[in-house]
């Protein structure tokens, strides 16, 4: 509507900033926001350019702020952590330069948890980002900001990035869409240790379809990241219907036993006549994760070590507990251990590649647990299961991540307390677009993603 001028620029942001205004004081997901005047002069001056008859781009007009992980000139990049709280980055990172040369507006950043640690949005420089399906429930995290601005309408779309689940669990608890892309697709940089890792930068929305048109502007090779490979971002700008007849699903929701919320459980058991219904042949199947763990703590320990180290001699107190834990293990980390892990991670990635001959794309949780108290720190026990780290917990979504390969969170319903859960289709490496393709007949299909929370269209929430 904006290209065709529709509707103008300074319209779309009027809305937002409305939103904004309305819901962000108690929601707290948008963070070193622009004053208004600013953001209004950047959208007239979009506007501008069409009025001339200016070549844009696909993104032109929209609001969006960066996740705040991000290097964006103009704004703070503060990885939620007071050590960094005035650190204003002098150039832009990869994906930033794309979002912007695609035309979209930044206004702000979107918050995270400390150094992105967790899937629980809190930190010490702006506070907790809430959850508006029910405020007193956690947001997610790392991209726990990003989820909360899209489903509670105060951006139209949202950029995050994925380790262990940071884009698929915040899309989870908030009732829209991530896609963690294979690894290498979307550009990666600046990165200290672009070879070695899980992370993935990639696109949230409230819809599979605009999922996709994120990714068509964020994906493509960049010399700046030697680990990212060629590829056609336009592609995905594709129509996504498709015929699903015949499609072989591996049915697994919890990964082949870990502990599962039985409200989730019963969430994702009644999506399998959803996938049936769409014509896939679905059966009970799984990988054999083997030494999973092992591989993903011993290499993230090890980053964190690397990238985070230093911080310990001057900043120590600085610091949360899980931070200084996770930095003090990888700093135990051995040549031969990680060596180790990294020849089990091979292992992992050919059973993975052989099980995929016979199963295309497999069905899971995304999260073993509904949206919990935000005043927590992370979940100490599942359906009686003692967890024994802080990321134990998500073990659903992180065994996924070192796969490599693409897997989106798909709204699937509520629990009876009306708290979002998603469900995650994985596909085969560099199938990305399949993956899209199946996420959007399941989407279709059911649409729990229509389900905006009240307080996204009402000042009064409704019993």
């Amino acid at each position: 509507m904006i290209a065709t001028r529709q509707i103008s620029a300074r319209e779309v942001m009027q809305a937002h900033l409305d939103q904004i205004a309305r819901l962000n004081p108690r929601l707290n997901a948008i963070v070193a926001k622009l004053p208004d005047e600013n953001c209004f002069a950047l959208a007239d001056a979009a506007d501008q350019r069409l009025a001339r008859g200016e070549s844009v781009g696909p993104l032109h007009g929209l609001p969006i702020a960066f996740k705040d992980l991000q290097p964006a000139v103009g704004f703070p990049c503060t990885r939620g952590s007071a050590i960094f709280k005035d650190d204003c980055p002098q150039t832009d990172s990869v994906l930033v330069e794309r979002l912007r040369t695609a035309g979209a507006i930044p206004i702000g950043k979107t918050n995270v948890p400390e150094f992105a640690m967790g899937s629980h949005t809190y930190n010490r420089v702006y506070g907790t980002t809430l959850n508006p399906y029910d405020l007193s429930k956690t947001a997610g995290g790392s991209s726990g900001g990003a989820g909360v601005a899209l489903a509670s309408g105060m951006l139209p779309i949202a950029d995050g990035s994925d380790l262990g689940g940071s884009l698929r669990n915040p899309a989870n608890f908030n009732n829209v869409v991530a896609l963690r892309p294979t690894v290498g697709l979307v550009p990666n940089a600046p990165d200290l240790l672009p070879f070695l890792g899980f992370g993935v930068n990639g696109p949230l929305g409230r819809s599979v379809a605009d999922v996709a048109w994120l990714l068509s502007v964020m994906a493509g090779s960049d010399e700046r990241d030697p680990a990212c490979f060629p590829s056609d971002g336009s592609s995905f700008r594709a129509p996504l219907d498709c015929d699903l007849t015949g499609a072989r699903v591996a049915w697994c929701p919890d990964l082949g036993g870990l502990p599962l919320d039985p409200r989730v459980r019963t969430v994702l058991d009644r999506q399998r006549a959803t996938f049936e219904s769409l014509g896939c042949i679905v059966e009970d199947a799984c990988p054999e994760f083997g030494d999973v763990d092992s591989i993903f703590l011993t290499v993230r320990a090890w980053r964190s070590a690397v990238v985070l180290g230093p911080l310990l001699a001057t900043h120590r107190h600085q610091l949360k507990p899980e931070a200084v834990k996770e930095i003090e293990a990888g700093l135990a980390v051995t040549g031969s251990r990680l060596a180790r892990a990294m020849v089990q991670h091979g292992e992992l990635l050919e059973r993975i590649r052989q099980f995929q001959t016979g199963y295309p794309f497999l069905v899971c949780a995304v999260n073993q647990v509904p949206p919990f108290d935000a005043t927590l720190d992370w979940p100490k026990a599942i359906d009686g299961v003692a967890m024994d780290h802080y990321v134990a917990w998500m073990k659903s979504a992180y065994w996924i991540s070192t796969t490599f390969r693409p897997a989106i969170s798909v709204p699937a319903g509520f629990t009876p307390d009306g708290l979002p859960v998603g469900i995650q289709i994985v596909g085969r490496y560099r199938d990305d677009f399949g993956v899209l393709q199946v996420a959007h007949a399941f989407e279709r299909a059911t649409g729990f993603g229509r389900t905006r929370p009240l307080i996204a269209h009402s000042e009064k929430r409704q019993p």
